[in-house]
């Protein structure tokens, strides 16, 4: 059961994650300052509020984290560590070796890490480097990929390329003959990539740095 502690929390560790406190999240997503002060998160009576949709709606915008990312922050104040989680850098992503024809890890060479709430089996890490995603995603930060979960229009992605390019975009289209690829980062131009190209697609859940 979710509860009112796990949710503040959070949003605790979303504004931490983009360096902010809870206050400068709430300015920062047009929201009255003191909106998540620890004063407003009990009534009067010492009955626990709980934070409106609208405003994890608008701080979720603000930041440009999903609400699976979001969840998993949730799920990070409470859930027991569970198995280790494959890493893997993103220099060596694009060798041969490491993941099968349909994106799966595979083989020796990945470092372990332990990753509160991920649940998928075949998941795993990924450290980025580079700077296209940022600030969503910085050098350093580790994304959670799902290999086999579904892709749609809007969700961060890892795209490896049959030359062995692995890029880390946004899904901004894809079409029976192509995927559009979007940054974060402005100084980046949207990339297109035809699917006789792509090796695989996997979804990014969240990150953890």
């Amino acid at each position: 059961m979710l509860t009112h502690r796990q949710v503040w929390a959070g949003i605790d560790r979303l504004a931490a994650r983009y360096g902010l406190s809870p206050s400068a999240l709430a300015r920062h997503a047009g929201l009255d300052p003191t909106v998540f002060n620890k004063s407003k998160r009990t009534a009067p009576g010492g009955k626990p509020r709980w934070p409106s949709t609208e405003s994890l709606a608008k701080i979720l915008e603000a930041t440009g984290a999903s609400f699976e990312e979001f969840a998993a922050m949730v799920q990070e104040a409470v859930a027991p560590q569970r198995k280790a989680t494959p890493l893997i850098g993103f220099a060596e992503a694009g060798n041969a070796g490491y993941f099968d024809d349909s994106g799966f890890p595979v083989g020796a060479g990945w470092d372990q890490i332990q990753v509160p709430g991920v649940s998928d089996p075949h998941a795993y890490a990924l450290e980025i480097s580079g700077d296209s995603m940022a600030p969503v995603f910085r050098p350093g930060d580790k994304i959670i990929v799902s290999p086999g979960a579904t892709v749609r229009p809007k969700d961060r992605v890892v795209v490896k390329t049959k030359e062995g390019e692995v890029l880390v975009k946004e899904l901004k289209r894809q079409t029976r003959t192509a995927l559009t690829l979007a940054s974060v980062n402005p100084a980046y131009e949207d990339r297109t990539v035809k699917m006789a190209d792509v090796e695989w697609v996997g979804r990014v859940l969240w990150v953890s740095q």
